[in-house]
């Protein structure tokens, strides 16, 4: 478990319902949604289907969300897990995997793996504001791994799997840093987590998008013990 249950609202209560019913398995209990800054998210799971094209998402091309979407990016180790948590927070579109932060054009998944091109492995997000807010997206992201281990996620070692936030926009870089400052102060470990600009996204191939969905498995097991 992450850390104490206590710091549930009525709405993250609600959710923490949901959304570990949906990914047990692969990922501990989450205090996804507790911020009460925001709209009430929904406490009931929508029927609409969640989208696989966020932003327009393809081989480096500029990401651009629907009317009234937003986007967001982040990497917590094997990007299979941390997509499928995504996939179950209420407000969230579309979601696809691929690689950020590194400096090498059209990389391919052997290549990240070799740790020569210095990407991480990275969930974009596109969500509706008027139904989960960037914080509550970053709760989740917070509490889905350990962001005190640097280049590695439990049995996942090597840069692309390193904790890292990209944002879009100043707004998001401004949440984000204040959001790490007080998460913190639940750990005794430092955060090592990056906060950048998303810079160009590369869309994985196509046998990693919505992995867990396709195969019936909870992927890439977080470790057992945190920093806190």
């Amino acid at each position: 478990m992450l850390r104490s249950s206590r710091r549930l609202g009525a709405i993250g209560a609600a959710l923490f319902v949901e959304v570990v019913a949906a990914s047990t398995a692969c990922h501990p209990a989450s205090t996804a949604l507790a911020d009460t800054t925001g709209p009430a998210a929904p406490t009931v799971a929508t029927t609409t289907p969640v989208g696989t094209n966020p932003g327009g998402a393809g081989t480096g091309a500029p990401l651009v969300p629907s009317a009234g979407d937003q986007l967001a990016a982040f990497a917590e180790g094997c990007f299979w897990g941390s997509e499928d948590t995504f996939r179950h927070v209420p407000g969230v579109v579309a979601t696809a995997v691929g690689y950020s932060g590194g400096h090498t054009s059209n990389p391919t998944y052997p290549e990240v793996c070799a740790h020569d091109t210095g990407h991480a492995e990275t969930v974009l997000i596109e969500f509706d504001p008027k139904k989960v807010t960037y914080t509550q997206l970053l709760r989740v992201f917070w509490d889905s791994h350990d962001p005190t281990t640097p280049n590695q996620q439990g049995p996942d070692i090597g840069d692309q799997y390193r904790s890292a936030i990209f944002t879009f926009g100043a707004e998001e870089d401004a949440a984000a840093r204040a959001s790490m400052t007080a998460e913190q102060g639940q750990y005794k470990a430092k955060i090592t987590t990056e906060v950048q600009p998303v810079g160009r996204f590369w869309k994985a191939e196509g046998y990693h998008q919505q992995y867990d969905e396709k195969t019936g498995r909870h992927s890439c097991p977080l470790p057992t013990q945190k920093g806190a």
